[in-house]
């Protein structure tokens, strides 16, 4: 995979996953409501942020971002949300989601490396860090 398919594919699974926080967001419900309604704006948030931050990094490097749902739902490896779930239910699947993105993005250094860009191999390690740190706490709250 190219450095440019792996920031496209990167990007398009945020944009999945900024929509299926979105659905998470508005459809938790239970004891576990007001926090996780909370952590889960926290998220597609960060989703939002990090996807600009992709893009741009892509611009920089001369390649192009793909930028419609039509290529979004093409390149994600992330799977949509249209069911009601349980909120154990949803955070076990952002648990799974960013275990996947995880794996990816540990690719994506490599192919950084190879195309000699330290500044994506930092940004995907920097994302790494973030989302081992967020499953690290999604765990500890399945776990209680």
């Amino acid at each position: 995979m190219t450095l440019e398919q792996v920031f496209n594919q990167q990007i398009a699974n945020w944009n999945v996953l900024y929509t299926k926080l979105h659905h998470f967001h508005w459809y938790v419900k239970g004891p576990q409501f007001f926090t996780l309604h909370a952590k889960f704006e926290e998220f597609y948030n960060e989703a939002a942020s990090t996807i600009d931050e992709l893009a741009e990094q892509l611009l920089i490097i001369g390649g192009k971002p793909i930028s419609t749902l039509k290529e979004y739902l093409q390149l994600t490896t992330i799977e949509e949300t249209t069911e009601v779930l349980t909120a154990e239910e949803m955070v076990q699947s952002i648990v799974k989601d960013y275990s996947q993105l995880i794996d990816e993005l540990k690719a994506g250094m490599e192919a950084a490396e190879q195309s000699n860009d330290e500044v994506s191999s930092d940004m995907f390690l920097e994302l790494i860090g973030k989302l081992s740190k967020h499953n690290w706490m999604l765990k500890a709250f399945l776990a209680a």
